[in-house]
């Protein structure tokens, strides 16, 4: 079901690329560190296990902060955390993180999601407050079968709205080319929707990684492409963009280990240009996060393209490194959330990142607080 939330756009062809636009702003510019704060593991909190926490955003009107964990019920059903950042507003200081409540997410017949392995669980990855309509909106990144796990039902991806109570209200309409099945079409597994993020005018998700039409998964030697969807604020679907993930940035250890690698988050700028998280485990190595600059103007719509692999010759979105994160307080850990914080008395922004420690006893639930430059 299509979602209406605020003013109406203008149609946009979608055989066509992004406009390319006047005006250019300055780039987004990291200036300096502000702190880092974490929560305790597996912490208890009005009767629930904090963690798995994979999306931030902030209500600039109250200052509330919103945590969506991933957690598919291994502890409790799927949730949202609210919450307050405390910054010195004169010095910049990240001084401290708390949590205020905790709310379940509710499917359209007001019953809780599923657990994992079940028909209609949900896999919450990331959230956002909409400013412009007083709802949340979260990303579901759905599950299916693949050769490991041959026996999960498909639950397809989703960009659901929810009123700040969690009830469902509505969601956006899927493009066919994101539909999970059981075979080897359509997004592979754990690479559906893990980003979103809104401004005035649209409504945006990527997947993690390139679908199984659209190539292989990257490499040391080669990248691949993800795709970002463009709604408008009505639910239209606007256009598809190709997002080039970067090559793994090492091998694993031994060469024949794991490596995972994809975009764990976005984060709008303004109506074309979006920070985004990439994001690698490799094993042997542990995790590798870069923060990129991207810009939608002048990438081809790849919308109707079933293939990506192969054909026509298309032009991604342009992208530009902002910092590399994995210098920041090692070892760097699983990096998966991005949100902007309260603007500083120097006119700063805040840019806050967060990690989901999966639950996991080496793993950290950690808020890395930056001041920036060139973001509003």
């Amino acid at each position: 079901m299509a979602i209406s939330i605020a003013f109406a756009v203008a149609a946009v062809n979608v055989a066509q690329p992004m406009p390319a636009a006047a005006g250019r702003r300055d780039p987004v510019r990291i200036t300096r560190f502000l702190g880092e704060q974490r929560l305790p593991h597996m912490m208890r909190f009005e009767g629930t296990t904090v963690g798995g926490l994979s999306g931030i955003d902030r209500d600039p009107r109250t200052g509330t902060w919103y945590f969506i964990s991933d957690d598919r019920w291994r502890y409790d059903p799927a949730r949202f955390y609210t919450g307050r950042l405390e910054f010195d507003r004169t010095s910049g200081a990240f001084d401290r993180v708390r949590l205020t409540g905790v709310t379940t997410l509710a499917r359209a017949d007001g019953t809780p999601y599923p657990g994992y392995g079940n028909p209609d669980a949900a896999d919450p990855e990331t959230i956002r407050f909409d400013r412009w309509s007083g709802r949340l909106l979260w990303g579901d990144e759905g599950d299916r079968p693949d050769a490991r796990n041959p026996d999960i039902p498909i639950s397809m991806p989703a960009v659901r709205v929810m009123d700040l109570q969690g009830r469902h209200l509505s969601r956006l309409r899927l493009p066919r080319n994101l539909r999970l099945t059981d075979t080897e079409r359509g997004p592979r597994r754990n690479f559906g929707f893990e980003g979103l993020t809104v401004t005035p005018r649209t409504i945006t998700a990527v997947t993690e990684g390139p679908r199984h039409e659209d190539g292989p998964v990257p490499t040391v030697e080669r990248g691949a492409p993800a795709r970002l969807t463009v709604w408008s604020r009505q639910g239209h679907l606007r256009g598809q963009y190709v997002y080039p993930l970067e090559p793994l940035p090492a091998a694993p250890v031994p060469p024949t280990g794991e490596a995972d690698t994809g975009v764990s988050e976005i984060l709008a700028i303004d109506q074309f240009r979006y920070l985004a998280l990439e994001r690698s485990w490799i094993e042997g190595v542990n995790y590798r996060v870069r923060l990129y600059e991207i810009d939608l103007r002048g990438a081809t719509n790849v919308l109707d393209r079933r293939s990506l692999a192969g054909g026509s010759p298309y032009r991604p979105v342009a992208k530009r490194l902002v910092r590399d994160l994995s210098s920041e307080l090692p070892p760097t850990q699983n990096l998966e959330s991005l949100a902007w914080g309260p603007r500083l008395a120097s006119g700063e922004c805040t840019l806050v990142i967060g990690s989901d420690d999966n639950f996991h006893h080496e793993e950290a639930t950690q808020f890395l607080a930056f001041g920036a430059t060139g973001c509003r």
